[in-house]
């Protein structure tokens, strides 16, 4: 079979790679063509366009490239067109991946949308798109499903989570080892995650920081993104207690005993670490309002969304300070506190369906082709 995938960001790349690896195991004669990023890359299969070339995040910063973008789309139909594929597997990416599927179904290709948009946060008026434009949609958060079936009456597969396939197949890391190549001190990780994109990143390091002081019996970590470079970072290590990873996010959490973190999928993955954490948050003025009026959601971070109860704290806009920050991370690394929340965790990973998301989405799709 032939199979055409479409992930634009990091995360679509982590999961179109266990993807393709549970393709390629069902289908020994698989022939993928893909958007992507390097893990993807390593499985095999042909890259058409690397992630990094797509990443266009904000309100301004699409409408300033919305030339590339269009050129991006263009390009893309006319390379589907040429590879003729039996399927198109969308994989997140909503704003560029739900346009080329309306394309696509009127062109009489199969489309199968994996990790399915979060339309149930906003924009649910794109749930017409998504029952005329896909034929499957395969989902990974427990919720979604009676979101699409119940609500919307679409027929969906929930998958599981495809991050417990990612950190369960992951290498495990040497400690020892791992401090030495990164010339960490002995005393116990405070990990930062500070997000991927460089004002984000800028914005929520100024505040993480601003209380490594109050705990110097701990090191601070931060965890660099692979979209951004060393010198980018070089910045915020002037203080001795401040360390440096780059793209090793995993390791970083494997070792972590608490950690603060950037809402967005690392607040789940902070948690399948089972890693206590505190959720930030803090964007433009502007920025927020926008989003306020937009999302209508009790919670922003994954963890809690899953759960339907307040699991870890979100520090948000005014009430992410110094003062806050120090407060919570006191309460992380509380023995007592600390086990009622890893407690917490355990329930999160149960509800989220164990191991093998990727195995069953291959299946369903070649089930479904076949």
């Amino acid at each position: 079979m032939k199979y055409y995938i479409i992930a634009g960001e990091a995360s679509g790349d982590l999961h179109g790679s266990n993807l393709m690896k549970a393709l390629y195991k069902e289908d020994a004669a698989a022939d993928i063509r893909f958007w992507g990023g390097d893990l993807m890359q390593n499985v095999g299969g042909t890259l058409v366009k690397h992630y990094r070339e797509l990443a266009f995040m904000g309100f301004a910063e699409v409408v300033m490239n919305l030339k590339t973008i269009l050129n991006n789309i263009k390009f893309c139909k006319a390379d589907i067109e040429k590879f003729s594929p039996d399927v198109i597997i969308f994989i997140d990416y909503p704003g560029f991946n739900m346009r080329i599927a309306q394309w696509a179904k009127q062109k009489g290709i199969k489309t199968h949308y994996y990790i399915a948009p979060q339309i149930w946060a906003w924009k649910e008026n794109r749930i017409k798109a998504v029952k005329k434009d896909f034929d499957k949609l395969f989902v990974i958060l427990p919720f979604e499903k009676d979101f699409f079936e119940v609500k919307h009456h679409f027929p969906v597969e929930f998958v599981g989570h495809p991050l417990i396939d990612a950190i369960h197949n992951r290498p495990l890391t040497d400690p020892v080892t791992f401090r030495k190549e990164h010339n960490l001190y002995e005393k116990p990780i405070i990990a930062l995650l500070p997000g991927s994109r460089k004002q984000e990143i800028s914005k929520m390091l100024s505040i993480m920081l601003s209380i490594v002081s109050e705990f110097p019996e701990y090191q601070f970590v931060i965890a660099g993104a692979p979209s951004q470079e060393y010198s980018f970072y070089e910045q915020f290590l002037t203080t001795e207690n401040v360390k440096f990873v780059s793209n090793k996010t995993y390791d970083l959490l494997s070792m972590a005993t608490a950690a603060l973190v950037t809402s967005g999928t690392a607040t789940l993955e902070t948690a399948l670490f089972k890693v206590p954490e505190v959720v930030c948050y803090k964007g433009s003025w502007v920025s927020y309002q926008i989003a306020k009026r937009i999302i209508t959601l009790k919670y922003i971070s994954l963890v809690n969304l899953i759960m339907d109860e307040q699991v870890v704290t979100e520090l948000i806009q005014e009430k992410l300070n110094a003062k806050n920050l120090k407060t919570e991370l006191t309460k992380l690394l509380d023995d007592k506190y600390r086990a009622t929340l890893l407690k917490k965790y355990d329930a999160l990973e149960a509800k989220l369906g164990g191991i093998g998301a990727s195995e069953k989405t291959a299946k369903l799709i070649l089930k479904d082709l076949k």
